[in-house]
Formats: structure tokens, C-alpha cells, sequence
């Protein structure tokens, strides 16, 4: 690769990791060609796209993008797969549903919305995740709980009684 290529290279990926949010690197090392196909199809059919990038090469995209991947530069050492997604967990629930035939691949970091991950361990943490749509639901959710109780409790017959209990202390006043 001249050095035209690698800036290209460099551009290109600055670029993307400018404008997604949910960057994963994983650890490739040691999958077979057929293996690691099998694993990019499955990537593209969850609409997570994959790159295999030279270290040094991620590495100055990461410091050209504008965002803090200080934390992550240093996962950057053996074989690294680039995984960019619009779903901060696509990329880890692929990783852990193709890894129920092997123990690859590893990950080795990700950076969702400026948090970092570090390390293979963190796999079920980013499964786990929840989406901001999802807290803001559980959260509405949780705010409106009272009030259909309310409504509910005065539309039953029990309801009856208390609006008859409000309208009596309404009256003595």
C-alpha cells in the first residue's frame, strides 16, 4: 500500500468514525477465510458495517475524527476488525451469536456515544444495553403507572365511592 492509499485509507475512516456513534474493534486473529465471511455476512445482514484496517491506520483516523479514543488506542496491537453500527448492541450481539460455534472473535474495545469499553469481558455489559429510546420508554412508562392507577381506581365501582366520598366534602365546604 503506497502512501496515497493509506491516506485514502485514513480519510475514509476518519470520516466514518466522525459520523457514527457506536464503534467496536474486535480481535479476527485466528478465523479462517471461510469463517471470517461466513462473519462479515452476518454482519452486513444486521446492517453492521466491517472494515480490517492496520492498527497504525485506525490509529491516526481515531486521532483525526475529533472525538476522544485516547482509551481505546491502546487495544490497537494484533488483528483489528473495525465495526461500525446505527444500534449501539448490533455489533455485540453478532459477536456473541457467531461465537457460539468458537471462541472468536474477541473484543477488544468499543466507544458507544463518547462511553468506553475495554476488553472481552465487557461483551455481555454491551448486550445488555439499553437504547435511549428504551430508558426514555421504561421512564414514561414509570411516570404514567400513577396516573392510570388513579383513573382506573375512579372508573371501577370502588371509583364510585370515592368520587361520592369527594363530592360530600365538596358540598360541606
Amino acid at each position: 500500500m503506497n502512501k496515497n492509499e493509506k491516506q485514502s485509507v485514513v480519510a475514509e475512516l476518519t470520516e466514518t468514525l466522525k459520523e457514527n456513534s457506536f464503534v467496536y474493534l474486535a480481535d479476527t486473529d485466528g478465523l479462517t477465510a471461510a469463517q471470517t465471511n461466513r462473519f462479515r455476512r452476518m454482519l452486513f445482514e444486521s446492517g453492521i458495517s466491517m472494515r480490517m484496517v492496520k492498527n497504525t491506520l485506525v490509529k491516526r483516523a481515531m486521532q483525526d475524527s475529533g472525538k476522544d479514543f485516547s482509551e481505546l488506542i491502546g487495544v490497537l496491537k494484533g488483528t483489528t476488525c473495525v465495526m461500525v453500527s446505527d444500534n449501539q448492541k448490533s455489533p455485540a450481539t453478532a459477536i456473541k451469536k457467531f461465537r457460539d460455534k468458537g471462541d472468536k472473535p474477541k473484543l477488544k474495545g468499543a466507544w458507544i456515544e463518547s462511553s468506553v469499553f475495554i476488553g472481552d469481558d465487557q461483551l455481555d455489559a454491551l448486550v445488555n444495553l439499553k437504547s435511549k429510546e428504551d430508558l426514555i420508554g421504561e421512564v414514561i412508562g414509570l411516570l404514567q403507572s400513577p396516573a392510570k392507577n388513579v383513573i382506573s381506581a375512579l372508573q371501577s365501582n370502588a371509583g364510585q365511592k370515592i368520587a361520592g366520598l369527594v363530592k360530600t366534602l365538596s358540598e360541606r365546604n
